[in-house]
């Protein structure tokens, strides 16, 4: 089974969920194969999970420090997108290798990115059931502050973190690898006043390595674990000219507008 691989620089908030939801659109309407798009972003940006009120990100710190602030079309909790490696799967479920199960599919996700970090010497494995129960995605602390089930961890701190959104029959399913990490920022985007609470509980690829790979290691790497887990052969691509007609469409009209911000509300006017 063929899939679309898309690697893309680093770009805006607003730009880079746009450009998921549309790919997302793409493969629940038949007009595209599954797709793994690699990702980063310039400026940082902090992202909202999508039943998260706004007041969970201290809006004048970012303003002050040039950091974007979006909401995710996926759940979970705030993440601050700052030195780290981002992935997007959009595939349809009950093809290939997912069922129609959810749980199943994130876990399968999850396992291709184990397979990819272990191969780089990273000793990554699944996390179990979390103690205490399940954390409510509408609670105001951030998504890397205690790894829910079938996460990617390693010594059972969070290296890695994802969320998933149904489309139709498709899945939308993105996450946060960490690469490093900036407290200082960390915690501001929060209204914290420091990364005290946060820091335990994560782990980065330069802790565990020494320093990060270079992008290109770190992206063949996830490539040939999806590869590997899935049985799939992922082909380069970009954007189809509709694809990208969508996003910037969604960019302009969602995910860089306060109505989509404050209030949740997808309404697009021009369609």
């Amino acid at each position: 089974m063929e899939w679309r691989l898309i690697v893309d620089g680093a770009g805006p908030g607003a730009w880079n969920m746009a450009v998921d939801e549309a790919l997302a659109d793409a493969v629940a309407a038949g007009a595209s194969a599954p797709v793994l798009r690699l990702y980063r972003w310039d400026p940082p940006c902090l992202s909202l999970g999508f039943a998260q009120g706004v007041e969970a990100a201290d809006r004048a710190f970012c303003a002050a420090h040039g950091i974007d602030l979006v909401r995710r079309p996926t759940g979970g909790r705030a993440v601050l997108h700052h030195l780290e490696q981002t992935y997007c799967v959009c595939a349809p479920l009950g093809v290939g290798p997912f069922s129609h199960d959810l749980q199943a599919a994130y876990r399968t996700i999850c396992r291709a990115l184990v397979t990819g970090l272990q191969g780089l010497g990273v000793p990554a494995e699944l996390s179990g059931s979390p103690e205490g129960g399940i954390i409510r995605p509408t609670e105001a602390i951030p998504c890397f502050v205690g790894p829910a089930s079938g996460e990617v961890v390693v010594g059972g701190r969070k290296l890695l973190g994802s969320a998933m959104r149904r489309v139709g029959d498709t899945i939308l399913q993105h996450g946060a690898l960490l690469e490093g990490w900036d407290g200082a920022l960390q915690a501001g985007c929060l209204g914290l006043a420091d990364d005290a609470g946060l820091r335990p509980a994560v782990i980065t690829l330069a802790d565990v390595l020494g320093e990060a790979p270079a992008p290109v290691v770190l992206s063949a790497a996830l490539v040939a674990g999806f590869g590997a887990e899935l049985s799939v052969t992922l082909v380069r691509s970009q954007l189809s000219a509709a694809e990208r007609a969508r996003a910037e469409l969604l960019e302009r009209e969602r995910h860089a507008h306060e109505r989509w911000l404050v209030q949740r509300d997808r309404t697009i006017p021009s369609e």
